[in-house]
């Protein structure tokens, strides 16, 4: 029993020496690009520690990883695999099912008609017309409709995209959600004279969180404006990044019931009876949403698993840029940008005429 036990325990410790170099990279990597978001430039920008932290996983990946590979691959792929759904899970403390109540039944709805529309618009614009992999599509589709970068991040799992799929569908988030910062303000104030929108800050704070890609993106663009259309526009971009579930949930069952080329071309038998596989880490961010709903951590516990969060987050965001090579990216082409440029154009002209029409 003592052999077996000591033989258990080597094979522990050579599995976790073995993922120890890419662990440490990633998480120096994520820490520098998390506390880089920090400075005030950064936030004016509207770029979040995520983004940042696949551009330094870009940078060293593509300079000098090549040589150190071979021992931090382990790590690396653990932090962009497991690390990544523990902080989908862990995200759900951000959130509570009182936020829905705050921005009523319209703002609800607002946010389900982005969702959706734009997902859909995206994978239709994608592979119809431009041509793109479906993974492609939906992973630009993903981070354009929901929360950026992380809504990027957990659909990955469930499309099957390669790391420089998702690299280039978090630069569209990157480069039009920060347009969206500076771009939004003067919307506000040519609203304010054509009267486009009625409803005033609040009304336009909704219009700014069902349409803005990032979080961080959302608070730049509504603070712009004014604090009162910051709260708003906060708690609606909450609403739809609770969306995130069940988004990924019915995605894994279209997905179940339409394999669609990439099967078909591996030349793969359609299986009998599709099945539907439901992302344990969806699950778990809907419980932990639940159970933060209950309020019943203490305040400094909760603030100190949303900061592990943001480290587990900028790890897997490290990790995805370290395996990503610019010349995947180039081969990428133009394509990707114009289809984040066609759903930009939609969030901001469709997301507008929605809130008209809800919210009058």
């Amino acid at each position: 029993m003592s052999v077996l036990s000591r033989t258990a325990g080597l094979a522990g410790w050579d599995a976790g020496s073995r993922l120890l170099p890419g662990l440490v990279l990633s998480a120096g990597l994520g820490w520098l690009a998390l506390r880089l978001a920090e400075h005030a430039w950064v936030q004016a920008a509207g770029l979040s520690g995520l983004s940042l932290a696949i551009v330094l996983g870009m940078v060293v990946g593509n300079l000098g990883y090549a040589r150190i590979a071979v021992h931090a691959e382990p790590g690396v792929v653990f932090s962009k695999q497991n690390l990544l759904r523990l902080g989908i899970v862990l995200y759900g403390l951000r959130l509570t099912v009182q936020d829905v109540a705050q921005v009523g039944a319209a703002g609800v709805l607002i946010d389900a008609a982005v969702v959706c529309g734009t997902f859909v618009l995206a994978v239709w614009l994608g592979t119809r017309w431009l041509g793109l992999d479906r993974q492609a599509a939906m992973l630009i589709g993903a981070g354009s409709s929901i929360c950026g970068a992380a809504a990027v991040l957990a659909a990955e799992p469930v499309v099957k995209g390669r790391a420089e799929q998702v690299t280039v569908a978090v630069a569209t988030v990157v480069v039009f959600g920060t347009v969206a910062t500076f771009l939004y303000p003067a919307l506000f104030e040519l609203n304010r004279h054509w009267g486009f929108m009625a409803g005033g800050e609040h009304a336009f704070g909704v219009y700014i969180g069902s349409t803005v890609h990032e979080v961080a993106q959302v608070v730049a663009a509504g603070n712009a404006v004014s604090a009162a259309a910051a709260d708003t526009a906060v708690i609606a971009k909450m609403v739809r990044v609770m969306m995130l579930a069940p988004f990924l949930i019915g995605l894994s069952a279209w997905l179940a019931r339409h394999p669609g080329a990439d099967r078909r071309a591996t030349g793969a038998a359609r299986p009998s009876a599709p099945r539907v596989t439901v992302p344990w880490f969806a699950v778990g961010f809907v419980a932990v949403v639940l159970f933060n709903s209950l309020q019943w951590l203490p305040a400094p516990v909760t603030r100190a698993a949303t900061e592990l969060d943001n480290h587990l987050l900028a790890m897997a965001m490290a990790a995805l840029g370290l395996t990503t090579h610019v010349s995947a990216i180039r081969r990428a082409g133009v394509r990707p940008l114009l289809l984040a440029l066609m759903l930009f154009g939609w969030l901001m002209v469709g997301g507008a005429l929605l809130n008209r029409l809800v919210l009058g």
